[in-house]
């Protein structure tokens, strides 16, 4: 009989944020295709959210505002994925406990580096993880996270993500920037959420040292969020703000680049350092994805002075895009799917504690 999963997780596209978390998508697609994903049929219940309490009371109020909804599986689900590890990790335990079935929490990036660093989400998500039958990483730094969480290493799986082949190939610059509308000239370009833990602050910043060094060069910043308004007050001379794009729109936009900047201060394994060349920050499974000074060159986090320095660099060094492309390659979504797939199946298997 095929494996019935229940997946639950707050980040996934819906019609107030139709670009939200893409890769939970394409992945738990690829999974449905495995097994019979409860999650693929989308469901909306809402949840209770105190301000006063912020992210002390989040999980165990996400995890009492599903109950009913998730009550509605007893005895068709055998296992319950949480994607995210707070709150949605911290209520896919509870989730599970309820319906009498093991449970696997997969962590992204942000969700460990940054909410479960704060004390309230940390102490509850210490006491959810290690609850999980498995937890699944998706870079070699979240699993050495996780187990400072008191998980057990032998029960944290690494499962990198996937990439989708046929949006992400590639492409012919000067027709990319053709059909972008962008001048010819040097261009280093951002694709990510407009936080200030996304190092876009310190990217704004570091622009006048690259534009001293390579006074052609121009920055495209695609992406929408919170740091928006701050970020236009540091926009200066050969900046763009491109505003958020469809997933299907940023192929074009990496082909159009010469450099792709990712300047996080926290990051899990991020897809969009595929393709070009990358000035990135060291952090989280950054490191894992430029292996070779071939694919590009890795900076200290939240050094603005490092940053522009390296993006100048990298502006006027040449490379064979071919080769890039060939270095940082990886498995597909199916691939992606089939490692989570058999994860998920192991699960079933593991006993864990009620304590």
């Amino acid at each position: 009989m095929s494996l019935r999963v229940l997946a639950i997780t707050k980040i996934f596209p819906n019609s107030a944020e139709p670009l939200s978390a893409p890769f939970n998508r394409q992945q738990f697609a690829e999974l449905a295709r495995l097994c019979e994903l409860a999650g693929i049929a989308v469901s909306h219940p809402r949840t209770l959210f105190v301000p006063r309490l912020a992210h002390v009371a989040w999980g165990p109020l996400y995890a009492a505002s599903i109950a009913p909804a998730v009550a509605r599986h007893r005895g068709r689900i055998d296992i319950v994925l949480g994607s995210w590890a707070y709150p949605d990790g911290f209520a896919a335990v509870i989730a599970a406990r309820l319906l009498g079935v093991p449970c696997v929490v997969k962590l992204h990036g942000s969700d460990i580096n940054i909410i479960a660093q704060m004390p309230g989400p940390r102490r509850l998500t210490e006491w959810a993880l290690p609850r999980a039958a498995r937890v699944v990483a998706v870079s070699r730094a979240l699993a050495d996270e996780a187990v400072a969480l008191g998980v057990h290493r032998d029960r944290i799986s690494i499962v990198m993500n996937g990439v989708d082949s046929q949006l992400f190939h590639p492409r012919d610059r000067a027709s990319a920037r053709t059909e972008l509308g962008l001048p010819p000239g040097p261009l280093a370009l951002y694709v990510g959420n407009l936080k200030p833990e996304k190092g876009v602050l310190d990217l704004a910043a570091a622009w006048s040292d690259v534009a001293r060094e390579v006074p052609d060069a121009r920055l495209v910043i695609v992406g929408g969020g919170p740091a928006r308004e701050a970020l236009a007050t540091q926009i200066g001379p050969g900046i763009q703000l491109a505003g958020p794009q469809p997933l299907s729109a940023i192929p074009t936009w990496l082909a159009a680049c010469d450099v792709l900047v990712l300047p996080s201060h926290a990051e899990g394994t991020p897809n969009v350092v595929l393709g070009r060349r990358v000035v990135a920050t060291a952090v989280g499974g950054i490191p894992d994805l430029i292996s070779s000074p071939t694919l590009g060159t890795l900076v200290p986090p939240g050094d603005p002075r490092a940053l522009g320095a390296a993006i100048a660099r990298a502006l006027r060094l040449p490379y064979d895009h071919d080769e890039v492309a060939g270095l940082g390659a990886r498995g597909g979504w199916a691939a992606s799917a089939e490692a989570l797939h058999a994860v998920l199946v192991a699960a079933t298997n593991v006993t864990v504690g009620a304590a």
